[in-house]
């Protein structure tokens, strides 16, 4: 990757995030610094793969709880296409679970909705130089978990498997999680088997029960 050189042009931004007033405020504080521009505003997973081509931006910043696919999708397939793609997640969700998927498909950060305003500057910046970016808090407990050696079941699910599993605790058919991920009803049947597997329940309220007691669900998905 290319490194950004402070005196650079302001580093362009697309925002993605389905809360129009969440992607205005986010918009005011990147602007009034002085430091970035935003260039494009996605409400979805779908428009924020479209755009992103569109638009090239420096840093793609992504929710993970949108409509259609979601930013987990989205970050997949932006990266597929381009490996140097410089995305940072800004979640509500502040488990682990999430950010060590978003770290090891590639995001190059991760922050909660509810940091200090000024750790979102920080992480758009490092960010957009290539480096990488984990609020504190989040960075702590991932190394805690990591020195405690194997996580919960939870993670014992494939990259695949755990967006099967959100969709569907979410409440989705799997007629619609094959549509969203743009994979066969019979695909997601045998990743929806997998998951049933590995984490031991035995229909989709369990799947549902087991998504809310890991912090995977929240009043924004």
């Amino acid at each position: 990757m290319e490194t950004r050189q402070q005196g650079d042009t302001p580093t362009t931004v697309l925002l993605a995030d389905d809360h129009a007033i969440v992607r205005m405020g986010f918009r005011l504080l990147l602007e009034t610094a002085g430091k970035c521009r935003v260039v494009g505003e996605a409400a979805s997973g779908e428009e924020a793969c479209s755009l992103y081509f569109k638009l090239n931006p420096d840093v793609l910043v992504i929710d993970i709880a949108m409509p259609g696919m979601g930013g987990l999708e989205a970050m997949n397939r932006i990266l597929a296409r381009n490996p140097e793609a410089r995305i940072l997640v800004l979640s509500a969700h502040e488990d682990t679970s999430y950010p060590r998927r978003t770290m090891r498909a590639g995001g190059l950060g991760y922050l909660s909705k509810r940091g200090a305003p000024a750790e979102l500057l920080q992480a758009v910046d490092a960010v957009a130089r290539g480096a990488t970016y984990i609020e504190p808090g989040i960075a702590h407990r991932l190394a805690v978990q990591g020195l405690k050696g194997p996580h919960g079941p939870v993670d014992m699910l494939s990259e695949r498997e755990f967006e099967v599993f959100v969709h569907l605790a979410q409440g989705k058919s799997v007629a619609q999680v094959a549509e969203l991920l743009s994979l066969s009803p019979r695909t997601i049947g045998t990743h929806l088997y997998n998951v049933k597997q590995k984490l031991g329940a035995q229909n989709a309220a369990e799947l549902t029960l087991i998504a809310l007691r890991a912090g995977l669900l929240n009043e924004g998905m």
